[in-house]
């Protein structure tokens, strides 16, 4: 008789994913170091859906006196969130991410 062993699946981390995180997953990381959920740099990485799910709902959290709105966060962290988001978007223009969607997308 066999065992079956299920291997619990993990994420592999914003650096791994195409085009440095360009997804909801990496915008989601990416405003939990805005907040200072996790610390900036901080790319999940071996986390399972558990865990995402909970930095999502902390992350959404976070938001919620701000209306979910990036004009409406005080300066300091009006300030981050463009730096950190902006980093983000040039690296993944340097690795051929384009934001504008063709038709067939």
């Amino acid at each position: 008789m066999s065992m079956i062993h299920s291997r619990t699946q993990t994420y592999a981390g914003i650096d791994h994913e195409d085009h440095h995180g360009m997804t909801m997953t990496g915008r989601i990381i990416r405003d939990a170091w805005v907040f200072g959920l996790l610390p900036e740099g901080d790319g999940f990485g071996g986390k399972n859906a558990g865990d995402l799910s909970n930095l999502f709902e902390a992350v959404h959290k976070a938001w919620e006196p701000y209306g979910q709105l990036p004009s409406r966060l005080p300066t300091e962290l009006a300030e981050r969130h463009a730096r950190i988001h902006a980093t983000a978007v040039e690296r993944a223009k340097a690795m051929g991410w384009n934001a504008e969607l063709d038709d067939d997308d």
